[in-house]
């Protein structure tokens, strides 16, 4: 199995309620290292950015409302298939259909609060990656 690198964040209601220790936790259980963290506060033209793929979409403006609305903790993952890993670590998009002891089963508040955001392939988790970091602040 090949290592490589995906890309998460735990978003405002996580950080709020100050989870960002237990979920990290479940990452590193799952086998996952974190290679580069750190905690920021997205401003609007971050949010819109990054979720430019989600802009013809009719939630899109309440996502960014959501990112913005709090801190966030951006970081990188390196692991055997980390991409699929950390997926299957998160869970269902939709908390209600999560399995049980993923994040989202755990710690989300709603479809939309769903605590974490993960990449979904190694081209995403590239860019993802490369928005956030740099190559020096990833130190495995």
């Amino acid at each position: 199995m090949a290592i490589e690198r995906t890309f998460s964040i735990i978003k405002p209601d996580a950080t709020r309620r100050n989870l960002t220790g237990k979920i990290n936790a479940k990452l590193e259980d799952a086998g996952l290292r974190i290679v580069a963290q750190k905690r920021i506060q997205m401003t609007r033209e971050n949010a819109e950015t990054f979720y430019a793929v989600h802009k013809e979409r009719p939630f899109f403006g309440e996502l960014v409302d959501f990112m913005i609305s709090g801190p966030v903790v951006v970081q990188v993952l390196e692991g055997e298939n980390a991409v699929l890993k950390n997926r299957e670590v998160m869970g269902a998009t939709n908390p209600a259909d999560a399995d049980e002891g993923t994040i989202r089963k755990e710690f989300a508040e709603s479809i939309e609060a769903n605590s974490v955001h993960g990449s979904d392939s190694q081209e995403n988790a590239a860019i993802e990656i490369a928005y956030f970091f740099s190559g020096a602040d990833i130190v495995g």
